[in-house]
């Protein structure tokens, strides 16, 4: 079995994050890592706050809270909502920690030292009114590509477009509001990625050429434009320090690296952090993971707007550094997932966030209908109705009602446990020969990581169990051959144990609900293969069984009604 290494996107650590922030990273890298470990292969998924930067720190000045107490305690509140929605990170770490301080200077001695990284002088935006010079994101103001009214000085949130605080049309201060800003002399420090473009294209020529559309046309648009230097440095005081052994007087002026650089090396960070939190007794290995770990497949996940930084910048970084760290080895980007063709709104209070959402339904209901609906190669618009439907066709009545007719009408007629009827016939083979099929189906599409597609295997597989019972009507055999009636319900009840194994990557806690319906203690399997799914014959007679909860509730237009009075509609959007 191979090991992998898995990483999601980091969370900013200013706020809570909105449904398309969790399809565009966190849950998808989540059923990837379920999935393989079901497989049996060795898997460490790793996630992290991203904590420094210019949102923590107005963030932090938002609330009238250290920036370093702020990010403590937005940490837990996010590590809280990500436990809510079953994410299964090996590891979920914090950028801020004293491991990605130290990995962060190593980087950046071993750049300097083979020659790419250079202190310059720059003209950087400076606020009389706020007494200090501002680092890009505490500049706002309009896009000169798009028109966006709101860019930052980093980047467009709107177009994507990198920029630089001097870009932007009618420029003003992100803590004060004022628009009398100066442009003053400073120094920062510069990663030379124009002598790095070459090496990136090889190295993307090489092994970007099974990533999809989406991650490869973004890296290759920064390629085709030209690498430009970067300032990696910033005036901040919160975030990693400039080493004072490398360079002394940047130090004494409080520089601290830039987001954009340590963000990433806090996935290696965060790895040490998983290492020295082992408990006694335990010895755990993270450099075996990111340091000469050839047997490695690594898999990130990411929205598009956190391409390029992955797939250019910090793999710019991790050659310039001469050293064998590991490499991505696959990108899967995501689109945006969008509330009724709009931005989801903090500020304005249109949109689902994570926390909400976990208040209003059980994680499963979302993440089923997410995965399903997963921007993979485009944009993909939430509406209330759409959710509605989703949950009420696919997990209430294809999935809920099949497990909840079967085993209601089993114990009523048959008792509290599992009952043995006749020998399998035409009908079981051609569902054994299907489920195979379908199972087949499953995983090809969630080793190609093709979530849409392995939804529709799985609804599919939920469906083919309610075209069985609608072939063998075991409500109208009992009245006339118990035996068939029972064989049918036999044949059902290890459908339901198929389902409730290979459903765990998209609903877990349904799955293990469904696991808990039958007493059989010496089945231990964590996966179906197409080969065991032929037969439907691993739970017996006479094993226990007990009747769950109904697992999916349906969705009223009264509820939906409400949903959109709380979050907004088409018409906020």
């Amino acid at each position: 079995m191979a090991r992998h290494l898995v990483t999601s996107a980091l969370p900013y650590i200013n706020g809570i994050k909105h449904l398309g922030n969790m399809v565009g990273s966190m849950l998808p890298a989540d059923v990837y890592s379920r999935y393989l470990r079901q497989r049996g292969h060795d898997v460490l998924y790793i996630c992290a706050t991203d904590e420094h930067g210019t949102p923590a720190e107005l963030a932090a000045a938002a609330a009238g809270l250290p920036v370093a107490e702020f990010c403590a305690q937005a940490h837990e509140t996010q590590k809280a909502i990500y436990d809510g929605f079953g994410l299964s990170f090996d590891f979920f770490g914090r950028s801020s920690s004293p491991q990605n301080a130290t990995l962060t200077q190593h980087f950046a001695r071993r750049l300097n030292e083979h020659g790419f990284i250079e202190e310059r002088a720059i003209r950087q935006v400076y606020s009389p009114a706020d007494g200090r010079f501002l680092p890009d994101r505490y500049v706002e103001g309009t896009c000169p590509y798009c028109g966006y009214d709101k860019a930052r000085g980093d980047q467009c949130e709107n177009c994507t477009r990198v920029l630089d605080p001097t870009d932007l049309i009618e420029p003003r201060s992100a803590i004060s509001g004022s628009t009398d800003l100066e442009v003053r002399e400073t120094k920062h420090l510069f990663l030379l990625q124009s002598k790095l473009q070459g090496e990136v294209e090889a190295w993307i020529d090489e092994n970007g050429k099974d990533w999809p559309l989406l991650s490869t046309s973004i890296a290759r648009k920064w390629l085709t434009e030209g690498l430009q230097d970067r300032a990696i440095t910033r005036d901040l005081e919160w975030g990693v320090p400039v080493p004072a052994d490398t360079w002394p007087d940047l130090a004494a002026e409080g520089k601290v690296f830039y987001v954009w650089f340590d963000a990433p090396i806090e996935y290696i960070a965060a790895t040490k952090e998983w290492a020295d939190a082992a408990p006694a007794g335990e010895t755990r290995d993270w450099k075996s993971w990111w340091y000469e770990a050839e047997d490695v497949r690594y898999t990130q996940f990411m929205a598009k707007d956190n391409v390029p930084f992955h797939t250019v910048m910090f793999p710019a970084t991790q050659l310039g550094v001469r050293e064998p760290w590991t490499m991505t080895d696959y990108v899967k980007g995501f689109s945006w997932l969008t509330y009724y063709g709009g931005k989801f709104s903090t500020s304005q209070k249109r949109g689902i966030f994570t926390d909400a959402a976990l208040e209003v339904l059980p994680s499963d209901y979302w993440r089923y209908f997410l995965v399903a609906n997963a921007p993979e190669s485009d944009d993909s618009s939430f509406t209330w109705e759409h959710f509605a439907g989703t949950v009420n066709k696919d997990l209430a009545d294809t999935l809920g009602n099949f497990v909840n007719r079967v085993l209601t009408f089993s114990a009523k007629k048959f008792g509290d446990t599992v009952p043995a009827g006749g020998v399998p016939g035409e009908a079981e083979a051609r569902l054994g020969d299907e489920v195979a099929r379908l199972v087949a189906e499953l995983e090809t599409h969630l080793d190609a990581l093709e979530y849409r597609k392995a939804a529709n295997a799985l609804r599919a597989l939920w469906a083919a169990g309610n075209a069985y019972l609608v072939e063998k009507e075991p409500w109208k055999q009992v009245k006339t051959d118990p035996e068939a009636a029972a064989l049918s319900l036999r044949t059902a009840m290890n459908l339901i144990r198929v389902y409730a194994i290979v459903s765990e990557p998209f609903v877990p806690d349904t799955s293990a609900t469904l696991r808990g319906v039958f007493a059989l203690p010496d089945d231990t399997a964590t996966w179906v293969t197409p080969e065991d799914a032929i037969a439907l014959d691993k739970v017996v007679p006479g094993a226990g069984l007990t009747v769950p909860p109904v697992l999916f509730a349906k969705l009223t237009d009264d509820d939906v009604a409400a949903f959109r009075e709380r979050f907004g509609g088409v018409e906020s959007a």
